[in-house]
């Protein structure tokens, strides 16, 4: 039986499908749906025409991700990315459309998967953002993007942020953690090294592109402490299992 996580407040919403993967033992490579690392390609498309089957009348996009904060406006429902990798979006970290049956997917292992949804301009977006992307305010920039194309107001936008790795488990050195300084409660000390919240800082770049607290949900879950059910790179010593974080208007 696989299972999945989904947001209460997008869950509400009638005009959108999404949901978060998770490991399912029962299944090739745990059910990774990562075509860019080293599992047979045809097992991993087998396991996304599983998740396909869910949603028959949706196309898949996939991007490249590669820790910028280039954005990319999906303007036709046509798949790219999910049959090969050679398909899938070039040099892109954040996915966004006014279109239906697009379903735009983000493919993590601790790194931070953020869904956004306006229901009133009905437009939707993913963001990935490890700390890089987060450095580079990825989210925030995805927000203004979205308000700028198609008029959205930053208080409308519904906010999920995904299963990643917490602070209780994030340990980097003062090259990483120097890029949030200027953020109250980034990370905690623990001797020489820095504990960062990732998935806090997030939300305070989404309270800063304007959205309200109350439309941020938090998973509140990392991916590192719920290794059962998460792909996490850091406890697995590099695994090459991710997860997938998607939505897509119906």
């Amino acid at each position: 039986m696989q299972n999945f996580y989904k947001f209460n407040h997008l869950s509400q919403a009638s005009s959108i499908h999404h949901l978060v993967t998770q490991k399912e033992p029962t299944e090739a490579y745990s059910f990774s749906l990562a075509l860019h690392t080293d599992e047979e390609p045809q097992q991993i498309i087998k396991n996304r025409q599983k998740l396909q089957e869910k949603f028959p009348f949706m196309q898949f996009i996939v991007a490249n991700q590669t820790h910028s904060s280039n954005i990319m406006i999906i303007k036709e429902p046509l798949e790219q990315g999910w049959q090969s990798l050679e398909s899938a979006i070039a040099n892109c970290d954040a996915l966004i459309t006014n279109q239906k049956k697009i379903m735009l997917t983000i493919l993590t292992a601790d790194c931070v998967p953020i869904l956004l949804f306006d229901p009133i301009q009905e437009v939707v977006a993913v963001v990935h953002a490890g700390w890089k992307g987060t450095q580079q305010e990825i989210v925030k920039k995805t927000v203004k993007k979205m308000n700028e194309t198609f008029d959205s107001n930053s208080k409308d936008i519904l906010a999920g942020v995904a299963p990643s790795i917490g602070k209780c488990c994030y340990e980097v050195d003062w090259n990483v953690s120097k890029n949030f300084q200027n953020i109250p409660d980034a990370y905690s000390e623990k001797g020489e090294k820095q504990m960062l919240d990732l998935p806090h800082i997030n939300k305070v770049q989404l309270l800063e592109a304007g959205l309200t607290e109350q439309h941020i949900e938090m998973s509140n879950i990392c991916t590192a402490c719920q290794v059962d059910s998460y792909f996490s790179y850091r406890r697995e010593a590099g695994c090459s299992g991710r997860f997938m974080s998607i939505i897509g208007l119906k």
